[in-house]
C-alpha cells in the first residue's frame, strides 16, 4: 500500500506538489513561487485554488476574446480543480480502507486534473496584454535570445517550428519550450492532454501554449494554425525569460 500513499511524478526539477497555505483569491505569482516541486498530496487540497489573473478577460482581445478567457479560466480551469479535489477525497477514503485497486484506479484522474491545474497556472502567466508588453520579443543580446538563436536559428524560426509542431498535436495537448539542463539548451516539447513536461523528461518548462480546442474554438473554430500564429502577439516574453533564468540557475 505504501506505493500509493504519495503519488510521485518524475525526477525532474519542476515536479509538482499541492500548494499549501494559500488562501482563495491569491494570484498566480504567489502560487508559482510557493511550489517546492516534489509530489502532490491528497490529504490536504486547500491550497488548490483558482488564481486571479494579472489582466482582465478582455485585455487579450482580439487575439483571445473575453468570452473564451472567461470560460477557459472560470469554467475549465475551475473544473480541473473541482475534479482533482473530488478524486483526492475518494483516494483518501480508499487509502483508509486499504483499497489499493481503487487507489490505482483513481491515479489517472488525479494526474490528469492536477496536470490541468498546474499547466493552466503556468499558461496564464505566459500571456500578457499588448498594452503591457505582450508580444514584445526579448532583447537580442539577452541570454534567452542567444540560446534560442543557437538552437533554432532565430526567434522567428523558433515560432515557425513551434507552430508547425503544435498544429499537428493529435487531439488535445500542449506545445512547450523547455530548458534541458543536460545540454543547457532550450528545446521544443509537445505533450498530450494535461501532461506536464516534467512528467516525461528532466526539463523545466519556460513557455506553454494550450492547444486544446477550448482555448481557441470560439474565436478560431477549427483553425488551430491561425490561433497559433496569433497567440505570439500576447506572449509574455518577460515571464518566459524569468522562467529561463530560474531554470538555468537552479
Amino acid at each position: 500500500s505504501s506505493n500509493f500513499k504519495n503519488i510521485k511524478t518524475s525526477k525532474a526539477m519542476l515536479t509538482r506538489q499541492i500548494i499549501k497555505q494559500i488562501t482563495p483569491k491569491t494570484n498566480i505569482n504567489k502560487i508559482l513561487s510557493s511550489f517546492n516541486y516534489s509530489s502532490y498530496s491528497t490529504n490536504n487540497t486547500d491550497g488548490v485554488v483558482l488564481p486571479d489573473l494579472d489582466y482582465d478577460y478582455d485585455e487579450l482581445s482580439p487575439v483571445i476574446g473575453a468570452r473564451i478567457m472567461e470560460l477557459h479560466h472560470s469554467k475549465h480551469h475551475q473544473a480541473y480543480i473541482n475534479n482533482f479535489k473530488i478524486a483526492a477525497e475518494k483516494y483518501e477514503v480508499a487509502k483508509a480502507n486499504n483499497d489499493e485497486a481503487a487507489m490505482k484506479a483513481l491515479k489517472p484522474g488525479l494526474d490528469f486534473n492536477y496536470g490541468g491545474y498546474v499547466n493552466h497556472n503556468l499558461f496564464w502567466k505566459y500571456l500578457a496584454p499588448k498594452s503591457r508588453n505582450g508580444g514584445v520579443l526579448p532583447d537580442e543580446n539577452s541570454e534567452l535570445s542567444k540560446n534560442l538563436n543557437k538552437n533554432f536559428g532565430s526567434i522567428e524560426k523558433l515560432i515557425k517550428e513551434f507552430n508547425a509542431k503544435s498544429a499537428v498535436i493529435q487531439g488535445s495537448g500542449w506545445g512547450w519550450l523547455v530548458y534541458n539542463p543536460a545540454n543547457q539548451n532550450v528545446e521544443y516539447l509537445a505533450t498530450p492532454n494535461q501532461v506536464n513536461p516534467t512528467d516525461v523528461a528532466d526539463v523545466t518548462p519556460i513557455l506553454g501554449i494550450d492547444v486544446w480546442e477550448h482555448a481557441y474554438y470560439l474565436d478560431y473554430e477549427n483553425r488551430r494554425p491561425d490561433y497559433l500564429n496569433s497567440v505570439w502577439d500576447v506572449v509574455n516574453w518577460k515571464e518566459v525569460e524569468k522562467h529561463f533564468q530560474d531554470a538555468k540557475n537552479n
